[in-house]
């Protein structure tokens, strides 16, 4: 379903990519690039898009057999689950018949052996044979699980078969009919353009010759503003005279306050420096003492 979806996209995509509507920048180049387009370069354009178009035509064919032989693997499928059901709805009944025996009938003879005379072994067989019973009832349940899951797959086969029926039907509506929709579109979009090129020809001439105008007052008003702007500066502004004396005061000023700052330190330090010597000569003393 993707790979198929990928190429209906890949059809949509190419049949928009079509158009004439021209999106580039206009300008001296764009409009002589337009003068040179003729006849011969839109028929090979159209001849590159149709080879492009008739490869998806191509893919799509090859899915939509895909889908076919899908189809009828999947009713294949469709019988041999209804027949699978068939026969494990058989085997659950027959299953459930057997155990139903086993537990009413079997069971309770080597239980009543058992207790008759009193044998571990008897009763041991007896226990085994009731173990046997429930795992038997075990794999009668997985039957019926399996069962439902049969059930289940009946509808899912048929809503597969379904999608892909829609799926085939859209693949051969694109191919019956978008197709030769394009291709006829094509050719209109070919006259069309013959009949615009003069117009647009004539247009692009106009908003080029309109655009250089507006241009060239604009660049005209701003070159003037500024030589006129930058003729009238002084060679040094005087905001930047102001910042560099503020900068020079403030220099001025933090160095003198360092300055003081060491003065102050330094005999703040002699002080100290007299107050330990004088303290070591008096513990001098005391050790001669």
């Amino acid at each position: 379903m993707g790979a198929i979806g990928g190429e209906l996209s890949d059809l949509v995509v190419e049949l928009q990519g079509l158009d004439f509507d021209e999106s580039e920048k206009k300008g001296f180049l764009g409009f002589f690039k337009k003068q040179r387009q003729s006849i011969a370069a839109l028929k090979a354009r159209y001849d590159k898009a149709e080879d492009n178009v008739d490869k998806i035509t191509a893919e799509l064919e090859k899915h939509e057999v895909a889908l076919m032989k899908d189809i009828a693997m999947l009713d294949k499928m469709y019988e041999k689950n209804q027949q699978y059901y068939k026969e494990l709805t058989m085997y659950i009944l027959a299953g459930k018949l057997k155990c139903r025996e086993l537990r009413e009938t079997e069971l309770p003879k080597l239980q009543a052996k058992a207790q008759e005379t009193g044998s571990a072994e008897d009763a041991q067989a007896a226990n085994d044979f009731a173990n046997m019973i429930g795992r038997f009832e075990k794999k009668l349940y997985d039957l019926e699980l399996t069962r439902t899951i049969s059930v289940q797959m009946a509808p899912q086969i048929r809503m597969i078969q379904s999608n892909d029926s829609v799926m085939a039907e859209k693949i051969r509506s694109s191919i019956v009919n978008t197709i030769p929709l394009w291709k006829s579109q094509m050719v209109m979009a070919l006259t069309l353009h013959h009949s615009q090129q003069a117009m647009e020809a004539q247009r692009s001439v106009n908003d080029v010759t309109n655009r250089l105008l507006q241009q060239n007052a604009e660049k005209l008003h701003q070159g003037s503003a500024e030589i006129a702007r930058e003729s009238e500066r002084g060679i040094v502004d005087i905001e930047t005279l102001k910042k560099t004396n503020q900068e020079l005061i403030s220099t001025l000023e933090e160095v003198r306050q360092i300055q003081a700052d060491g003065a102050a330190k330094r005999a703040e330090a002699e002080l100290e420096l007299g107050r330990i010597e004088g303290e070591l000569k008096q513990k001098l003393l005391e050790l001669r003492g």
